[in-house]
């Protein structure tokens, strides 16, 4: 193994071919913990031992990961692009250490090898009685949960896993690179337009620009623009079995209000499948820091709070594919609803809860669209941010997303505009934030504004600004804008079938009864229709795609609890007239889907 490729305060690896002691990476940063006795011990319970010989592999690239290690003696280092000439360390651990990172905890492939430098022995845990551990013993799974989304953070940073080769004025590889951002997969995207090592790649596989764009993993693996799902099953992101299905619940979005429907679903015995289209968490999982949600006093990452609710969802035997989008909703029978997805597949479920959220609305301004992806931005997660270390950027929005941006890039960018177009922040933004912007040193308020135009050829230089109140337009010098405008609900799919705002948001409850196209649905079911259901009995909707409801984080999930309370009353009902299903109570607690 060679090549120094320590991070930035730490001390480095000495090179194999110095016959250097190897050096353990020190832990800076929080992402290298090392176990106490009672936890390893705690493990050992669950675990076996097993000694290491020199260069034994523990963990290959490119393979699924399916088993936890704690180093007990000897050292162990992790490797890039093991066996070939672009072999790298990243780092090394030492007794007290574990392997692995955020794919570990659910069965993704590993980006990356573990090979032993020292002799010694390791405690081997399997992939399943990490997550039964983690889920028991809150000690060690916050331990183990934050260290390896921290490990996650440091592969994305110094560009670790996939290559994604396209151009920058390409929707297909703006839609990879988001599809790859959005759901924290380690990659390096490399610009056909500006970057030499794209002209090299592409002579070296023997393909033209228009092949473009590319997924290149390993120099081993070669997609030519692979859709979201062959790339997600390129990584091992979770997937649906194969063939009809049928369950109870059949939750569609995985934002806080679908984890948390999924969490309770499953955990009172329903049997349980969330589909994702994009990635799970919603716009709150690209949220840096969320300081106003109850029980977490120094607030908690987007990241963080779903990983969480997944490992929960997880632990109950609820099931969650992605990418999955939905096309259609229509009823199957008196007992079953069936969603047909982009695929061509379907799943039929006796109560359907729809959770699909919202998606931010695109800048209205000329030319914006070839900027998006490189200097124009639609979430400020660290993908963005560290691009954003030496030059000012901008944020457009006066809510509580824009607030949570503003204050996340302050602490890596110089300068920070907030451009808000109204007179005030309080109108649409929580005090919390608000005093927090007003204080912060970096960052500028200029409210009455709006932007008109983006200037740069290749990438955004400036912007073009003008004051509402007196029409007067300036340039202010900006590398990166970032936008939350408000959102779009995710409901062009389910037209025709429930019932819609003027502004197609999800009705439920008494408006949705009244505006219900086919109010015969209704006729002779002895009940209205319930607070979260929609127009069409058994189904409910929850989170930002409901009309009304109050975006923010903790009522989304709570709106997502609440309303398998209503998917019970309603499956007890179905089940009082006649349906053929056993009472949802009956059921075991991790039922899984029946094929």
């Amino acid at each position: 193994m060679s090549g120094d490729q320590s991070l930035p305060g730490e001390e480095p690896v000495p090179d194999e071919a110095d016959n250097a002691v190897f050096w353990e990476t020190p832990d800076t940063c929080g992402a290298y913990p090392r176990l106490t006795e009672d936890q390893i011990a705690r493990l050992a319970e669950h675990g076996q031992r097993r000694s290491m010989a020199p260069n034994d592999v523990l963990i290959q690239e490119g393979e699924r990961c399916q088993t936890f290690f704690v180093v007990l003696s000897g050292t162990v280092a992790v490797v890039e692009d093991y066996g070939t000439p672009e072999e790298h360390v990243l780092r090394v651990h030492g007794p007290g250490r574990f392997i692995g990172e955020l794919g570990l905890l659910h069965g993704q492939v590993a980006f990356y090898t573990a090979v032993t430098t020292e002799p010694g022995e390791v405690l081997v845990v399997s992939l399943d009685q990490l997550r039964h551990l983690l889920a028991q013993d809150s000690t060690i799974g916050d331990v183990v949960l934050r260290a390896c989304l921290g490990r996650r953070a440091l592969l994305v940073g110094q560009g670790a896993g996939f290559r994604i080769i396209g151009s920058r004025y390409s929707p297909d590889t703006r839609r990879l690179r988001e599809f790859a951002i959005r759901n924290r997969l380690p990659h390096r995207w490399i610009d056909l337009e500006t970057d030499e090592e794209a002209e090299e790649l592409l002579r070296r596989f023997g393909l033209g620009p228009e092949e473009t764009p590319l997924v290149i993993w390993r120099d081993t693996t070669l997609l030519r623009n692979p859709s979201n799902a062959e790339l997600a099953r390129l990584i091992g992101l979770p997937s649906l079995p194969a063939g009809n299905r049928h369950g109870d619940v059949l939750i569609v979005g995985s934002g806080p209000a679908g984890l948390a429907a999924a969490v309770y679903a499953a955990s009172e015995g329903l049997s349980t499948t969330v589909v994702e289209a994009m990635a799970t968490g919603g716009q709150a999982g690209t949220s840096s820091r969320i300081e106003n949600l109850l029980g977490f006093p120094a607030g908690i990452s987007g990241a963080e709070l779903t990983e969480r609710a997944m490992l929960q969802a997880d632990k109950f035997g609820a099931r969650i594919s992605i990418p999955v989008e939905a096309t259609g909703l229509q009823p199957k029978d008196e007992d079953h609803y069936v969603v047909a997805f982009a695929d061509g597949s379907e799943i039929a479920a006796r109560a359907v809860v729809l959770a699909t959220g919202a998606r931010y609305r695109r800048l209205q301004v000329p030319g914006i669209e070839r900027l998006e992806g490189t200097s124009v931005h639609y979430s400020a997660t660290f993908y963005e941010a560290k691009q954003c270390r030496t030059d000012p950027v901008a944020v457009v929005g006066g809510g509580n997303s824009a607030g949570q941006a503003v204050l996340f890039l302050a602490g890596y960018a110089p300068k920070v505009h907030l451009l808000v177009r109204g007179p005030s922040l309080e109108a649409s933004m929580s005090r919390y934030l608000v005093d927090q912007i007003e204080r912060h040193p970096r960052v500028e308020v200029m409210l009455h504004t709006e932007v008109t135009e983006v200037i740069g050829p290749e990438s955004l230089e400036e912007l073009d600004v003008v004051d509402n109140r007196t029409g007067g337009h300036h340039r202010l010098a900006v590398r990166s804008l970032f936008v939350f405008t408000g959102a779009d609900p995710h409901t062009e799919w389910l037209a025709g079938s429930t019932a819609l705002d003027s502004r197609g948001f999800v009705l439920t409850g008494p408006e949705a009864q009244e505006a219900c196209a086919h109010p015969e649905v209704w006729q002779g079911r002895g009940r209205p229709c319930m607070t979260l259901e929609t127009s069409l009995p058994g189904v409910f909707a929850v989170g930002d795609v409901r009309s009304g409801s109050v975006k923010r984080v903790a009522s989304a999930a709570g709106e997502g609890a609440m309303s398998i309370h209503y998917v019970h009353r309603y499956l007890g009902r179905t089940a009082a007239h006649g349906g053929t299903d056993s009472s949802p109570h009956t059921r075991p607690k991790e039922s899984a889907w029946l094929a």
